[in-house]
């Protein structure tokens, strides 16, 4: 099994603000974990997923950020390395936020993106 670790998430950064709203939204949810990936699609290409889960792969990578564990695979972790989430409660535009240096190009909404 993947061992936890202390520091940032290889560069990527979870913001205290959206570590807090995530324990908020654990309440509800069925989970030990946050898993953080990409897939292919949306508008640029790829998106970024966010989603509780149970289980680890024998690869997965574990890291605990502001009482977040987070959970990331070795090729996601490729694409979100050196990224920051965020959380936003802002009315027209809230949610989570994807700040990633390795995108070249993000669509309007901030849920897809392209290396």
């Amino acid at each position: 099994m993947a061992e936890i670790q202390e520091e940032i998430l290889e560069g990527i950064t979870l913001t205290k603000t959206a570590a807090d709203r995530l324990l908020q939204i654990r309440v509800d949810e069925d989970g030990d974990y946050l898993r953080a990936s990409v897939s292919g699609g949306g508008c640029s290409g790829m998106n970024y997923n966010l989603e509780w889960d149970k289980d680890l792969g024998e690869f997965d990578k574990i890291y605990e950020h502001h009482g977040v564990k987070v959970v990331v695979d070795l090729k996601s972790l490729l694409y979100l390395r050196g990224m920051t989430i965020d959380f936003s409660a802002d009315i027209l535009s809230g949610g989570f936020k994807f700040v990633n240096p390795n995108a070249s190009r993000t669509c309007g909404c901030g849920t897809s993106f392209s290396v």
